[in-house]
């Protein structure tokens, strides 16, 4: 229901506004026409959007940034020999979920959401979360994924498997070799090694609260944000989105992958960053 005083015309159009004014910061939104974006496949009411929530992007992209420095700064300088194994594991886990932070806030900044009203600032932002997610390349990472939503779930999608890797080891090895660079992987060991030498960090540290946790969210972010969403169903995709969203209760959506398993509404509202995304699932579609 749209609310009192408010027709849905005028609330689509408010949305629409809203998204016309993205259209300079998100490359998706220039002429999806054109690229052959995914359309909602049934009316929408888009009443629930009609906040200025998207100006908090900067600022939860912000936390998330400064947690995860924070949290990376002290453990590498923590003396794990004085802790509990189970509390050094918990500590991983902890990084694991700042580097999925990291990655969905470069995603979101592909999208132009951290900071539509700076695309500079944006930009700059989904950049240093690339490069400190793994050394990568936000415009390759941007490239590879406008082809993702441009062609979703199909030979032209970098993300999907080739028609053979279908089982999620085999598409999980496949998707991590279409990102695979010699000079980004000699670049990690050397930055791993003067970490070492030079900044005197232990091995074991790296190891932990490094390597693990990156890799470790490499997995997440494939399971739950690729394979769940986007392996076919046994009856065959039935929207133009080619994407199924995970019906999991908020808290767990969170935790797993910042609301990325609410996949369908991501391709449907790409506009829209990873902590709308609940309210996104809750519009109801008018014709169905």
């Amino acid at each position: 229901m749209v609310d009192s005083g408010t027709t849905l015309l005028e609330a689509a159009q408010t949305e629409t506004a809203k998204v016309v004014s993205l259209k300079d910061q998100d490359p998706y939104q220039k002429s999806s026409s054109q690229q052959g974006l995914s359309q909602p496949h049934a009316q929408t009411d888009h009443s629930a959007f009609n906040s200025n929530a998207t100006s908090y992007g900067g600022w939860i992209a912000g936390a998330i940034v400064l947690l995860w420095a924070t949290s990376f700064s002290l453990f590498m300088r923590l003396d794990i020999t004085q802790f509990p194994a189970w509390l050094v594991a918990l500590a991983a886990l902890w990084q694991t979920l700042l580097y999925t932070g990291l990655f969905i806030t470069a995603h979101d900044a592909m999208h132009g959401s951290v900071c539509p009203q700076n695309p500079k600032l944006n930009q700059a932002i989904g950049s240093f979360c690339t490069v400190s997610y793994g050394l990568f390349s936000y415009k390759e990472l941007l490239r590879k994924h406008q082809l993702h939503h441009r062609y979703p779930a199909s030979d032209r999608d970098p993300d999907f498997h080739d028609g053979i890797h279908k089982h999620p080891v085999a598409w999980y090895l496949y998707f991590m070799g279409q990102y695979w660079q010699w000079q980004r992987a000699f670049g990690l060991a050397s930055v791993f090694i003067l970490a070492n030498l030079a900044l005197h960090i232990p091995v074991s540290n790296l190891l932990i609260f490094w390597v693990l946790p990156s890799l470790l969210s490499s997995i997440q972010l494939f399971y739950f944000g690729t394979f769940l969403t986007h392996r076919e169903p046994h009856t065959g995709y039935s929207t133009p989105q080619r994407a199924q969203s995970t019906s999991l209760p908020i808290f767990w959506s969170l935790v797993t992958c910042y609301h990325f398993g609410y996949h369908h509404e991501h391709h449907e509202f790409p506009h829209l960053p990873w902590w709308r995304l609940p309210t996104a699932r809750k519009v109801p579609r008018l014709n169905g």
